[in-house]
């Protein structure tokens, strides 16, 4: 990777490890005085299930839930120097639209995720947000371990 960087996208979903991934997204970003921008994306796949239980209700928590999340992560980007901070909470697939869509929108040249995933048995079987995200990102992808 060239460190080089004017935008860089991070997902964040609360786990140890997108916290990771976000604290070295803010370092980078530090180092290259670039654009952050921090990203949840809520699986519709969760609410399929749940059309007959007010989905459209438990959808709208998950959103103001995530918004919280997202905007706490925000301020501490800010607080850490970092001069242009953008949030974004979407519903949809995290793969599609954190390994394209967004990237593309957004015109990031750089993509920083945690590893967390699927068991061993779902990622044989659909492969992980991350693999996925590595193989189709348009520009360039760091993951993280916690």
């Amino acid at each position: 990777m060239i460190d080089n960087y004017q935008k860089i996208m991070v997902g964040i979903d609360g786990s140890v490890e997108s916290t990771k991934a976000f604290d070295k997204a803010v370092a980078t970003a530090l180092r290259n005085k670039a654009e952050l921008v921090l990203v949840n994306i809520i699986d519709l796949r969760a609410y399929q299930s749940l059309a007959s239980y007010g989905s459209a209700i438990l959808a709208e928590d998950t959103h103001k839930g995530a918004e919280n999340l997202i905007n706490d992560f925000a301020n501490e980007a800010k607080a850490a120097g970092v001069e242009k901070v953008k949030t974004r909470v979407e519903f949809g697939s995290p793969k599609v639209m954190l390994g394209q869509t967004i990237p593309n929108e957004e015109q990031a040249d750089l993509i920083v995720l945690g590893a967390t995933g699927l068991s061993y048995v779902e990622r044989l079987f659909i492969g992980s947000v991350a693999q996925y995200i590595i193989n189709r990102a348009p520009c360039d992808t760091l993951i993280v371990r916690a």
